[in-house]
């Protein structure tokens, strides 16, 4: 692990990346004071899959229908 400040960081950002990507942990500090740490970018482990909820979730064939006495509620006719 190696603790390093802003105003270093700012003038050796790609160093660092390079570092970080080889395996080495970086901290970066200001005033001697750890603040963040650099790691390197994992992704997504794997891609987004539609569908996995079918059969699963229930939407009742009323759903689009509100009921009266709630619409005047929110209009403030009650």
């Amino acid at each position: 692990m190696r603790i390093v400040n802003m105003h270093e960081a700012k003038t050796k950002l790609s160093k660092l990346v390079e570092d970080v990507l080889a395996g080495e942990e970086i901290i970066l500090a200001k005033a001697g004071k750890p603040l963040v740490r650099l790691v390197p970018y994992e992704g997504h482990p794997q891609p987004r899959k539609p569908g996995r909820l079918k059969g699963k979730i229930k939407i009742e064939p009323d759903f689009d229908q509100t009921p009266e006495e709630i619409i005047a509620a929110f209009e403030g006719k009650e």
